[in-house]
């Protein structure tokens, strides 16, 4: 799959959801380096802006430090509304947004334009990430893979590629959180060898044909058999050889598709 695919898509995503009203903001998760502007209805000398400690925690007026880190934006409110409702302020109105995201990280590995650390600004989808670093590599392949801390243990998450951007399954356009190591594999590989112009290994998706290899390869030479054309192929640890092979016959990775020569 090449970049400009996955770059049109993206837009083609963004746009949608966008349009759709969706709003992710009320799942973000606040943490130490953010900085927050809390305001509470009909009180403006309340309004405070203020950055997240290290530990977590803000100091309010009136309350004193209130514990925001790691609540989603909608809790803590909640809890500076109870604690603000608590002899202070007669059933008060709080509300919080978020000036600066200083507190998300990722790293981002394999085949993109530009791997490294990313600082997350806001609510990023994994269509939104990608964008973020420029893309992919020609190279890319057709799954990415997302290592990340959930409750104490290290999990890993496999995104599809393919069903998000061919298939159109937004599901698999997930939520990225800080900290996580998202990494793009390079692509599946077949191989091609005989009486081909350039013989060697090519990308090898779902939908990849003996056609689409041998236009990769720069087609056959003037002496090559399209009538004996094999894969050789492993199933289940074993080496078979298909025979009879016509052009749309569809090629998995590791296949080796040999082109013999022709003896009339």
């Amino acid at each position: 799959m090449r970049i400009t695919f996955f770059l049109i898509q993206s837009v083609f995503f963004l746009f949608i959801i966008f349009h759709a009203g969706l709003t992710l903001s009320a799942d973000y998760i606040i943490g130490s380096g953010d900085v927050l502007t809390v305001t509470v209805y009909d009180h403006e000398e309340l309004t405070t802006k203020v950055r997240v400690s290290d530990q977590g925690n803000i100091t309010f007026p009136l309350i004193g430090a209130v514990q925001v880190g790691s609540l989603k934006i909608p809790a803590a409110a909640e809890e500076i509304r109870i604690r603000l409702a608590d002899g202070y302020i007669i059933t008060p109105q709080v509300n919080i947004f978020i000036d600066q995201f200083r507190s998300k990280k990722v790293t981002v590995l394999g085949q993109v334009m530009q791997p490294g650390l990313i600082e997350l600004h806001g609510s990023t989808t994994l269509l939104e990430l990608i964008s973020k670093v420029g893309g992919l590599q020609d190279g890319a392949g057709e799954t990415v893979s997302i290592k990340r801390e959930q409750d104490g243990r290290r999990k890993t998450i496999t995104v599809d590629l393919y069903n998000l951007l061919e298939v159109g399954d937004a599901s698999q356009n997930i939520q990225i959180k800080g900290g996580d190591t998202v990494s793009v594999p390079k692509a599946w590989v077949c191989y091609i060898t005989g009486e081909i112009t350039k013989p060697g290994p090519y990308p090898c998706g779902r939908k990849t044909t003996v056609l689409n290899v041998v236009s990769l390869a720069g087609g056959l030479t003037g002496i090559a058999s399209e009538s004996g054309i094999k894969i050789h192929r492993i199933v289940d640890g074993k080496k078979i050889v298909i025979k009879k092979v016509v052009y749309n016959t569809p090629v998995l990775p590791d296949d080796i598709i040999v082109i013999p020569e022709s003896f009339f």
